[in-house]
């Protein structure tokens, strides 16, 4: 299950989800719009790391997928890595790739990739991996 725009609010009214700075513009019917943590040229044929400005902690039972919003998308930029697991805290890394025609300008706060966040039954297992709390861009571990 997708968690809703109204689910996702419930969710951080009761303090089980956190997204920091939240911004009511980046809310979506089903999904958040994360925003660039800086300003950022996606080169052309390159990967681009990007960090978020959002800080996010996400609860026992919700997963997330990460996807490009439509309009970079149809620009040709492309996410690697898309999914968070239950349990992780910090910003996310993403990872841009611009395979369009030209490079593209991202400014501070401009809103880049759409968290889609999805129900995980019985979850009980937390992530504890290389990437928890991290802050600002994190390189490949």
């Amino acid at each position: 299950m997708i968690l809703s725009s109204a689910e996702i609010a419930h969710q951080l009214e009761a303090g089980d989800l956190t997204i920091r700075p939240y911004n009511k513009k980046s809310q979506q019917p089903a999904s958040y719009d994360l925003r660039a943590g800086s300003e950022t040229l996606l080169r052309q044929g390159e990967c681009t790391l990007v960090n978020s400005l959002e800080w996010v902690e996400l609860p026992a039972d919700v997963a997330a997928t990460l996807m490009c919003r439509s309009s970079f998308g149809r620009r040709g930029v492309l996410i690697g890595g898309g999914f968070v697991d239950p349990g992780f805290r910090g910003q996310l890394t993403l990872c841009l790739v611009n395979m369009g025609t030209e490079d593209i300008e991202i400014s501070e706060e401009e809103r880049i990739v759409q968290m889609i966040m999805h129900r995980v039954e019985g979850g009980d297992c937390l992530y504890e991996g290389q990437y928890q709390d991290s802050n600002g861009v994190v390189e490949a571990r």
